[in-house]
């Protein structure tokens, strides 16, 4: 079973969505900068988390993006299926089709892994997520190296 990129880096920007949005609209942007995500990955994947319902966008100077729902209601799982991410552990996608085109032995086995581990990120919240000590220590690490980042020379240079 592998989680990829895609679903990591949706749970991550939303995490980072989570904690910063008490201030104001959170621009994509800020968010590439403090989770080395591509800009462009973002914009792909918050286009399909604004569908889900899971962001809204807000326009014009300042504008960025919220969260679509109190991140008590938005669950870890909700995320990783907006941006159409599967924790499947069978070596046939959940086809049945794994051992010449039949179920295989522990196809079952598998599956019922899939959907212990499904449940087991329905269960988390982005708000349990950020009450935790290990996730505010990193997240303001992140703002803090930021922060050094853009006041050194190099970052002022024309």
């Amino acid at each position: 079973m592998r989680l990829t990129t895609k679903g990591r880096y949706a749970v991550t920007a939303m995490l980072d969505l989570t904690i910063h949005a008490d201030e104001k609209p959170v621009s994509l942007s800020d968010i590439s900068q403090r989770q080395s995500i591509s800009l462009s990955y973002l914009e792909q994947l918050f286009s399909r988390l604004r569908q889900s319902g899971l962001v809204s966008s807000v326009r014009g100077p300042g504008g960025g993006y919220r969260l679509g729902r109190p991140g008590e209601s938005i669950f870890i799982a909700q995320i990783i299926d907006a941006v159409n991410e599967s924790v499947d552990t069978t070596s046939c996608q959940g086809k049945g089709d794994c051992q010449g085109g039949e179920i295989c032995l522990t196809h079952s086995l598998w599956d019922q892994l899939s959907h212990e581990i499904h449940s087991f990120l329905n269960a988390i919240s982005l708000a349990d997520l950020v009450a935790r000590r290990d996730v505010k220590s990193i997240a303001q690490r992140q703002v803090e190296q930021l922060l050094i980042l853009n006041e050194s020379p190099r970052a002022n240079a024309c």
